[in-house]
């Protein structure tokens, strides 16, 4: 915005501005403001669930929020990202309205309120987009029916928002993961000289996650909750549509899949169909590593981080040849 009012003004300059507006705002916001944000009451069913009890939770809505105000200060604004703020801002609301519910929203609930949000995201991208994505191992463009490509943004959409959310159980884990992701669609972009004024944004919102794990880090002060993840997931699958090869998002947030989507898999299973599997093996993921395999959380998030790095390398490999 500040460009339309200071034309002037070399972007670059303000773009440099913006992003130490947006951590500096993020680390002040959540070292001052947090006693509005309700307190976790402990996991009773996650490995060491007990040690959050009492930290404030939903810090999401701090570090969304400045992500927002950021965006709408120092990008290069146009409609479509509007409505993609708007949109994050609703995801985040959604989750920082049961972070402080007294009884947890249900499942159903919650999954209404995310198909909700992804039919917006799909109308918004096909209406400011194209039907083509590009096959990276191919080389090549391919064109969907826009209906198909329509359900397809909804699944992706709906999926990413729960996968991320069921992967935030580990100090550290679940942001760093999303700042690998999301850094390695940045480069992506980057090297396929897609919309900068989008590009710049997800720098934005890198940069507001960094000022939240500043606090999150084990042992961490405090929790992004439902606020965060739900907004991260959100903004995730709108980078990788954004950044025209939405089926990178295999390998851009394999670990993000493998944590939180392996647990959505099982219980829908056994909840629809009463086919059990996995048996043996606790869900998230980062339940099983620290319970059966004893890693600590730092090992946890070191090793997960490791894998998610070497799957964005091999994706950027796959776009660059």
């Amino acid at each position: 915005m500040i460009n339309y009012f200071f034309s002037s003004l070399d972007y670059g300059s303000v773009a440099f501005v913006g992003i130490l507006f947006a951590f500096a705002m993020t680390c002040l916001m959540l070292s001052k403001c947090t006693r509005i944000l309700p307190k976790d009451m402990g996991r009773a069913y996650a490995h060491d669930g007990s040690l959050s009890a009492g930290k404030p939770r939903g810090a999401g809505f701090w570090f969304v929020l400045v992500y927002v105000v950021s965006t709408l200060i120092f990008a290069k604004m146009n409609v479509e990202i509007l409505i993609y703020l708007i949109l994050v801002v609703a995801a985040m609301l959604t989750g920082f309205l049961d972070d402080c519910a007294k009884s947890p929203w249900g499942e159903y609930k919650k999954g209404i309120l995310d198909l909700i949000i992804a039919i917006m995201l799909a109308i918004t991208f096909l209406n400011f987009n194209d039907n083509r994505i590009f096959i990276a191992c191919a080389d090549k463009y391919v064109t969907i029916n826009p209906v198909v490509f329509g359900i397809l943004i909804v699944i992706l959409v709906w999926a990413s928002i729960n996968v991320t959310n069921c992967s935030d159980g580990v100090d550290g884990l679940s942001g760093t993961l999303t700042i690998i992701t999301l850094s390695s669609v940045y480069v992506i972009d980057l090297i396929k000289g897609m919309d900068s004024k989008f590009s710049y944004t997800i720098l934005l919102f890198i940069i507001s996650i960094l000022g939240y794990l500043w606090f999150n880090a084990t042992p961490s002060k405090m929790l992004m909750g439902d606020a965060g993840s739900r907004a991260m997931g959100l903004f995730i699958s709108i980078a990788v549509l954004k950044m025209g090869s939405p089926i990178l998002y295999l390998l851009v947030a394999g670990v993000l899949i493998v944590d939180g989507g392996l647990g959505l898999i099982k219980v829908s299973l056994l909840r629809f169909l009463k086919i059990k599997i996995l048996t043996n093996v606790r869900t998230p993921i980062h339940d099983h590593v620290r319970k059966v395999w004893n890693w600590s959380n730092t090992h946890t998030v070191y090793r997960f981080a490791i894998i998610q790095i070497v799957l964005c390398i091999a994706a950027v490999y796959l776009v660059i040849h």
